[in-house]
């Protein structure tokens, strides 16, 4: 049975579009732009995710979540990118959550995982992991947004248009 699991899978697969889709409507040049108010780009915020979930997600009921391999301070680090390198550093990360979400069971919630030597119930390694990448997925979509401006197209339903897309609600179906 795999209920639960399936239901967190495409909550991360529906963030995962998100950012894409958001990512998308850019020029190359903008990928690696900071933010005004804060030092993080686009480029920056794909680096870390990946990051952060090859990390827990490697070995993800038998190792702690926190690999000595990463370099979590490098992810943000300021680097020049093109749009190919993004998306390959993207789907790196994404490969291993998606394998490991394939590989659970709903039995596997109860089980115990590490990260930083913190135990936790793999549902709440999952929901913590869900919750940290949504946060930055919604950083990605705003730098998107404010580098689009008015040429931005929207990922949700658009202001002053809620009455016709409820009529058909289109992003509700999987």
């Amino acid at each position: 049975m795999r209920e639960l699991i399936n239901s967190i899978e495409q909550e991360y697969r529906r963030y995962k579009k998100l950012a894409e889709d958001a990512i998308r409507q850019l020029d190359e040049s903008q990928l690696d732009l900071p933010t005004p108010g804060f030092d993080n780009s686009i480029a920056t915020l794909v680096w870390h995710i990946s990051g952060n979930l090859k990390s827990r997600f490697t070995d993800f009921l038998t190792s702690d979540g926190e690999k000595p391999w990463r370099a979590r301070d490098e992810e943000f680090e300021a680097r020049r990118v093109t749009a190919a390198d993004l998306f390959t550093k993207w789907e790196d990360g994404w490969g291993v959550v998606l394998a490991a979400l394939q590989a659970l069971h709903d039995e596997d919630l109860g089980k115990t995982v590490t990260i930083r030597q913190q135990p936790l119930l793999v549902h709440q390694a999952l929901h913590r992991s869900l919750a940290h990448t949504s946060y930055h997925v919604g950083q990605i979509v705003y730098i998107a947004k404010s580098a689009k401006g008015t040429a931005w197209t929207s990922l949700s339903i658009p202001p002053g248009k809620s009455k016709e897309y409820n009529a058909n609600p289109t992003r509700e179906r999987p």
